[in-house]
């Protein structure tokens, strides 16, 4: 949802156990805080003004803020997937719940389907945590929830955090940006719309050439005969779309990249920029034409930072911080990154924007604000959403409204405002009100917007949290209007500290950009006074503006207001320079003790020639298809040759990193980890084994030379829960219809496809993982919490994890009458031997373990 900042503040994530919470208070024990009251005369009576809501309503609107956040989470990953893990829930884990009862004899609620979410993949409950707590079918339930959150197939995600993707009309092939990301559920979301069946087309048009390239795919599916080529056509059914996750805060930035690569995605880049100054990208040149191509989006969400007053549910603290000058200190950023936006778009595209505040400082003021800098509703149009996520309860933006100032006055009108200012020789102007926080007067290009068509989700509606959601489509080019080119009201004499002006507190922080003629041409950026000089000599914070986190799986950045003095207006940029300026601000801060918010500088994205010596080993070994393009693998290091990891991207992210390589974009993440380096026993094995994120993409390619199909469960079972498990003497006979192909298939990496045949509900679906075959024995390379929870949900299987390594080290100590070593988890040891593989670029563990012996 919309970014709460809060400085100096200790939030923890709530709800439910696990990473993450989907709702549901404050974390930790109940014990370790005083209980917050509930109240807050200024907040009660600014929204009682302004809602304007019958008695009854009124007081269900402030009841429901004072309950906590029923926990909630979404089923996450390709739909095939996620239907098949939903499918556990309903069949596993629902109708053992349903049969509990209360002392009272009345039955336990037990996890309900979100009624307006598409193919019932989201889900909440409302059950109490002391229930929960005490039957062994919530405890069993939360297990589930706890495994599959850690693998990545389960989003533990407020349920209003769901809504603006839903909005966005995502189609595959589209180009995507995320502008504010971290930490990262709704990017999720747009990521997986980029890539809905994208298995099922590649699987079909990978059997039409089966025969000739030999490769045994199965049974066709119902899924790959129903699949849509025309859908995405242009890259033998992978997806060609891509999604730009963006967020300012370095250490946030990982924090997304954490959350979404669990996805595996190719087509997905994270950038570290400030929204309100995203730089243009440039794309290759159409070598027919001089002029210069820039990427526009198909789709932009804007779920921008916010004062967060909709998340009183879950963040109690904000009952007793909140403060009007929260949201009138945000108002001109969020201007600036919506504008920013629709700048970015393409004609016809559609910009979702979205807060977690119910202030029509921040949300409504915000719509007409942008949409009258881009120059009105001929070029921005708000799109009517009435007839979408129908069974979702909602009530329509304010035509009019009222301002809260710093004092707690409400204002009607920026003429009372004027009015105030200039009668009242003995006041002092309201500080930090601007005239377009208001509604627009009779007579004004957009005092007739049609403001009704945003969308409000209020707590009492569907037991929730409080939502804005806002979509607006592109109509056409522009070049939007200078933000200064405005009334201010006036201020006393010799009092200029107090003029009434957000945007004077954030003067420059933004840069404008012209629109091109070409709809490939992005607009070029007029820096606005104060920008680069000042951003970097003076950051000066303005008062505390507290706010609070999206969801649990991790807090929203805090956003800090900047204050700067006024510079020469300076020449519009080219793009070149606009890309580096942008970089060049947000990296630039005062020498205040305090680490940079962009954090060091990232290793850059070099492109292998598919002439490798490296690359052409790897095709030799695993027999890779030649339909698989081997132009899109990169490293990332300064040399440009393959160390420990090497990454695959789809052809759009590989134009994109090298095209603006040099340019001063702040790329952070991008491609998906394919091969891993490995210690090898000889010349004739690979030394480059295929990592289990790359190997949904590469599986289908991967000749049989190097596959071993799997069909029993119980053989399976036995890879899962046993890591090293002999292969040596007769020891390969264990492992039923795969013993012989396991001893004799050559020593190295190979593909294992799990084939099931369909009559076991529990083991339906294909898969394929990466095995290891040594000397003496196998090896799942699987991180241990992809075991145990492949273990739960296709078992039912809760039991730790066997590695058999240590075993055998034991049982020898014991024959030679050696001392015991410690007594440990067998399923947690780290084994003799071992060796656990680091990401090339950050010395982060993947969890994937090795025999020395391989």
């Amino acid at each position: 949802m919309g970014k709460k900042s809060f400085r100096g503040k200790n939030r923890r994530g709530g709800g439910g156990g696990g990473r993450g919470g989907g709702g549901g208070g404050q974390g930790g024990s109940y014990r370790d805080y005083p209980t917050i009251p509930k109240e807050n005369e200024r907040l009660q009576r600014f929204y009682d003004t302004l809602l304007q809501l019958p008695d009854e309503e009124k007081k269900a609107y402030w009841d429901a803020l004072k309950r906590e956040l029923p926990n909630s989470f979404r089923f996450c990953g390709s739909k095939g997937h996620a239907i098949n893990v939903k499918r556990l829930l309903k069949d596993r884990y629902i109708p053992e719940i349903v049969k509990i009862e209360h002392q009272d004899g009345s039955p336990v609620a037990p996890p309900l389907a979100v009624p307006w979410y598409p193919d019932e993949l989201a889900w909440w409950m409302t059950t109490p945590k002391n229930v929960i707590r005490k039957f062994p079918p919530f405890a069993a339930f939360q297990k589930f929830l706890v495994s599959e959150t850690s693998v990545g197939n389960i989003s533990r995600q407020e349920v209003v955090s769901m809504i603006p993707p839903l909005l966005m009309d995502l189609r595959p092939g589209m180009t995507v940006l995320d502008m504010c990301a971290a930490p990262g559920s709704k990017a999720a979301q747009l990521l997986e719309m980029i890539h809905v069946g994208e298995e099922a087309r590649v699987r079909k048009v990978l059997r039409a050439f089966a025969a000739e390239d030999g490769l045994d795919l199965g049974v066709e599916t119902q899924d790959e005969i129903n699949a849509d080529l025309e859908a995405d056509p242009t890259d033998s059914g992978r997806a060609t779309g891509i999604l730009i996750a963006n967020d300012s805060d370095y250490k946030r930035g990982h924090m997304l990249v954490h959350q979404l690569k669990r996805l595996s995605s190719p087509n997905l880049i994270v950038t570290n920029h400030d929204a309100t100054q995203f730089p243009s990208i440039k794309l290759p040149s159409d070598p027919n034409s001089t002029k210069a191509k820039y990427l526009k989006f198909d789709r932009i969400l804007a779920d921008v930072p916010c004062s967060g007053d909709g998340t009183l549910r879950k963040n109690a603290n904000l009952w007793k911080d909140w403060q009007p000058g929260s949201a009138l200190g945000l108002h001109t950023t969020q201007i600036r990154i919506l504008v920013r936006a629709l700048q970015l778009l393409k004609v016809g595209g559609r910009v979702v924007f979205s807060t977690c505040s119910m202030n029509p400082v921040e949300n409504e003021a915000v719509v007409v604000s942008a949409i009258e800098r881009c120059g009105g509703p001929d070029n921005v149009e708000i799109v009517d959403c009435s007839n979408e996520l129908v069974n979702l309860k909602r009530t329509p933006g304010l035509k009019t409204w009222k301002i809260m100032d710093k004092s707690a006055k409400i204002w009607s009108s920026w003429k009372e405002v004027e009015d105030f200012a200039n009668e009242n020789t003995e006041g002092v102007p309201p500080g930090r009100i601007s005239e377009t926080m208001f509604s627009r007067l009779e007579g004004s290009d957009c005092a007739d917007l049609p403001l009704e068509r945003c969308m409000r989700v209020y707590p009492h509606m569907q037991d929730t949290g409080g939502f804005f959601i806002t979509v607006l489509q592109k109509k056409t080019d522009f070049k939007a209007r200078n933000e200064n080119d405005r009334k201010q009201a006036p201020a006393k004499a010799g009092d200029s500290s107090e003029v009434p002006s957000a945007e004077k507190a954030t003067e420059g922080a933004s840069e404008e950009a012209t629109e091109g003629t070409s709809e490939n041409v992005t607009e070029g950026a007029s820096v606005k006074p104060g920008t680069e000089a000042t951003l970097a000599a003076a950051e000066t914070k303005k008062e505390d503006v507290t706010m609070a986190d999206e969801s649990t799986n991790g807090n929203k950045r805090p956003l800090e207001t900047e204050e700067s003095e006024e510079q020469p207006a300076k020449k519009v940029k080219t793009e070149d320079e606009l890309s580096a300026a942008a970089t060049t601000v947000a990296q630039a801060k005062p020498d205040n003790g305090k680490p940079r918010r962009n954090g060091p500088v990232e290793e850059p994205f070099k492109y292998l020639d598919p002439a490798h010596p490296i690359i052409q080993n790897i095709k030799e070994f695993y027999h890779i298809s030649t339909r698989f393009p081997d132009d899109r693998y990169m490293v990332r290091n300064e040399m440009g040759e393959p160390a420990k990891a090497i990454y695959y991207t789809s052809a759009l992210l590989r134009d994109i990193l090298k095209e603006n390589e040099g340019r001063g974009i702040k790329f952070i993440h991008g491609g998906v980890r394919m091969y891993m380096k490995q210690d090898a026993p000889s010349a004739e094995v690979c030394r480059w084994r295929i990592q289990s994120e790359g190997m949904p993409i590469l599986q289908g390619y991967v000749g049989e030379p190097r596959v071993i199909h799997l069909r029993n469960k119980e053989t399976f079972h036995k890879l899962l829960i046993e890591m090293f498990p002999r292969i040596s003497g007769d020891d390969w006979q264990r492992f039923d219809e795969i013993g012989e192909r396991v001893r004799d298939i050559g020593m190295g990496c190979c593909v294992l496809r799990i084939e099931p045949d369909g009559s076991d509900p529990d083991f339906n679906e294909r898969m394929a993982l990466p095995l290891w075959k040594s000397i003496h024995s196998l090896n799942l390379m699987l991180p241990k919490e992809d075991r145990s929870a492949m273990l739960l949900r296709v078992f039912n299987d809760t039991s730790p994890l066997i590695n058999i390594t240590t075993l055998h080290k034991q049982q020898q100590n014991q024959e030679n009458g050696k001392e015991e070593p410690e007594t440990v988890d067998a399923g947690e040891e780290k084994a003799v031997g071992e060796e656990t593989v680091k990401t090339e670029e950050t010395g982060e563990t993947n969890g994937t373990e090795i025999e020395d012996n391989a």
